[in-house]
């Protein structure tokens, strides 16, 4: 197969299409409590799955942006970053059972652990990719290689540390999000540029 045909268009549309269906599974496990119980006691039962979603969906979002971002400027794909592209989608596809485990089982050292080692899972294939797609194009990601890195050591670190409190191990999920939803330097100054 030729080279030329190995475009980008076909794995960004796979890959927004993923993420979709990957937000789309996590929406569809909020339930609205039964009738037998009270309208706010039913909204306090399902609030902690709410918030964890709201991370989770946040989570996807930030992999979901930075995507566009990796791969905007990529003419040709390579068999390695389509694996890799595969590798971070698969990854990304755990974010919602880890969700779902949360709301069922509740806050609890168990599920936050397994929850923060579901997000941090997708982070080992990205930076893969990103230095992949980095070493094809010449240009380095958008966010950093050094963010990409301390993102993953916070995601690693939630793990043990759900055991210890799995509130702070949410909270330090949670600081990722933070982080990653400041807009990149060289982005914030190309949307400048283009608006002169």
């Amino acid at each position: 197969m030729p080279t030329e045909r190995l475009t980008s268009s076909r794995l960004e549309a796979f890959s927004d299409g993923v993420m979709a269906v990957i937000i789309t599974i996590m929406v569809l496990e909020l339930r609205v409590p039964g009738k037998d119980v009270a309208d706010l006691t039913g909204l306090h039962q399902i609030l902690p799955l709410v918030l964890v979603y709201l991370l989770s969906f946040v989570q996807v979002g930030i992999y979901w942006v930075n995507h566009h971002y990796l791969v905007d400027g990529v003419k040709q794909v390579t068999h390695g970053i389509l694996w890799s592209n595969l590798a971070v989608l698969f990854t990304l596809s755990l974010i919602p059972v880890a969700t779902n485990w949360v709301g069922v089982r509740h806050v609890s050292p168990f599920s936050v652990a397994l929850y923060s080692a579901a997000c941090a899972l997708p982070a080992i294939p990205w930076m893969l990719l990103s230095s992949l797609i980095c070493h094809h194009t010449g240009k380095p990601p958008a966010g950093g290689m050094l963010k990409q890195v301390v993102s993953c050591a916070l995601y690693l670190g939630a793990i043990p540390l759900a055991w210890v409190s799995p509130y702070i191990s949410l909270g330090m999920i949670a600081l990722v999000a933070v982080v990653w939803l400041l807009p990149p330097r060289e982005i914030v100054e190309l949307t400048r540029n283009n608006k002169n």
